[in-house]
């Protein structure tokens, strides 16, 4: 225990460092997202492939070649971006198919007839997407894309193998000055990771719950 408390400060530099992570990489992978599910229920054609391929080819990459991309590979192509937001890339490219799925299935949740209103009264596809469709798909779809926040933040773990120093690099910088309190000092990390799975978890099922009422 005395190896948790003397290294807090590197515990909460990591900590720091994987909330950043997870607020940057969500907002651009609900950004991200949300411009792939409108593109597969495009009515062009090419779009919609595009979306499928980008969609099936992303979700099915291991996350570690997705940061081994962004962190090796785009620096000898000429980028010059730091490893934080290479893997702040990379995260939210790899978490934007699951933003994409799991909005398409609150949008085929809305009953076609919203959408077939909105067209009737000289709405585009754009205003009809963004005004009548998303609204409610976001509505029906809010615990599951929690679920993929969730997942997100256990995600930002592999980012410590690719020297970005968040919560997992400072916990295994701690272990190995300290091989006498290992046990103590992965509870710790593993409690530091709960303070933010745990309280999201508590928030999808109570909105959960929330929907099922009032629908």
């Amino acid at each position: 225990m005395d190896a948790v408390i003397e290294n807090l400060p590197i515990y909460l530099e990591g900590f720091r460092m994987t909330l950043l992570l997870l607020v940057v990489s969500g907002v651009a992978a609900l950004i991200l997202g949300t411009i792939v599910a409108a593109m597969r229920i495009s009515p062009i054609g090419s779009l919609r492939a595009f979306a499928t391929v980008y969609t099936e080819l992303v979700r099915n990459t291991p996350l570690t070649l997705v940061l081994l991309f962004c962190a090796i590979i785009l620096p000898y192509l000429g980028s010059r971006l730091d490893y934080v937001t290479a893997a702040m890339i990379g995260l939210a490219v790899y978490t934007s198919p699951f933003v994409a799925e799991a909005l398409r299935s609150g949008i085929n949740g809305v009953p076609l007839g919203q959408a077939e209103a909105a067209r009737s009264v000289g709405l585009g596809f754009t205003q009809t997407v963004s005004l009548v469709v998303m609204p409610q798909a976001f509505r029906m779809t809010i615990p599951p894309l929690i679920n993929v926040f969730i997942a997100l933040t256990k995600n930002t773990s592999v980012a410590g193998g690719f020297f970005v120093f968040e919560l997992f690099a400072a916990t295994r910088e701690i272990a190995n000055a300290n091989g006498d309190a290992v046990i103590a000092i992965l509870l710790a990390a593993a409690t530091l990771y709960l303070l933010v799975t745990v309280p999201l978890g508590i928030l999808a099922g109570r909105l959960e719950r929330k929907w099922v009422v009032q629908r």
